[in-house]
């Protein structure tokens, strides 16, 4: 089953007869209020999808910066999208998929055909296709989610992954080399962690890079696609962008939703620091 969709092939799924649900799932992490923009234009029929309240539930900083919705909660939330069984879901955003692939990693392996759609907004825009300001409110759907692992890894698989398989860290180069702490209380990265950005799959003009391309970037960082693959970022949700690249290449991954935010905040976790996973580390 394809995992994105382009923007002629979604305006031809429009005209058909089967639904389409399409979520707004504008989010970054220095604008992480999404429906100001929501508001201004979106794409016709789009409901607005909170990333903060319906992607992730509030929980204690040791868990994490989003800490993962309960099953209830996320079936609460795909309800009040209008989300029916059967339905056809586009989730999009503009910003090149990273927060849209949040939205299609908690729901693809729970019984919903979700596809994110490759450019975003943008590329909507740039066709010339029509936009709505203004909310739009669904009609309760049906959805009844299966409660089904979406492909997460715990704190412990990530500190036996690079002895068990692969560690990936998907963060920039300075974050990963502990140039950059941000709002962390330490800077570096899981000790045997690989480092391969999620925007090394993001071509120039926000669209996913072919499957052969993804799949030759990852190879030639090293990673072997045959072995167990957990990846991890900051927060926890460019790495669902990244799970969305190796998966268009054909490859299942797990992602660390705790991920960095909670590793350099549990006590007793090695730190490392430099461009490799052979690099000097510390205890924390």
């Amino acid at each position: 089953m394809p995992h994105v969709i382009d923007v002629p092939a979604l305006s031809a799924a429009l005209a058909e007869d089967r639904p389409v649900r399409l979520l707004d799932v504008r989010w970054r992490l220095d604008i992480p209020q999404g429906r100001p923009a929501y508001l201004a234009a979106h794409i016709p029929g789009a409901v607005y999808v909170d990333l903060e309240h319906d992607l992730s539930r509030a929980g204690h900083p040791e868990e994490g910066r989003f800490p993962l919705p309960a099953l209830d909660q996320l079936q609460s939330a795909a309800r009040r999208w209008g989300i029916d069984g059967g339905d056809l879901v586009v989730a999009y955003d503009d910003n090149d998929a990273v927060a849209a692939s949040r939205a299609w990693w908690l729901l693809r392996r729970r019984g919903v055909d979700i596809r994110v759609l490759d450019g975003g907004i943008r590329a909507w825009v740039r066709r010339g296709l029509p936009v709505e300001s203004g909310d739009h409110g669904a009609a309760p759907g049906t959805v009844r989610l299966l409660d089904e692992d979406p492909g997460a890894a715990s704190i412990d698989d990530a500190a036996r992954a690079p002895a068990t398989g692969v560690l990936v860290d998907v963060r920039g180069p300075d974050h990963y080399r502990g140039r950059v702490s941000g709002e962390d209380p330490a800077a570096g990265h899981i000790p045997g962690a690989v480092n391969l950005p999620t925007v090394a799959h993001i071509a120039g003009d926000g669209t996913l890079r072919s499957p052969r391309e993804i799949r030759g970037i990852i190879q030639a960082s090293g990673v072997d696609p045959d072995r167990d693959i957990v990846l991890y970022c900051g927060v926890g949700i460019a790495s669902t962008h990244s799970a969305l690249a190796f998966a268009e290449a054909g490859i299942e991954t797990r992602v660390y939703t705790g991920a960095w935010s909670q590793w350099s905040r549990s006590r007793g976790r090695a730190v490392a620091v430099g461009r490799t996973p052979a690099d000097a580390f510390s205890g924390w």
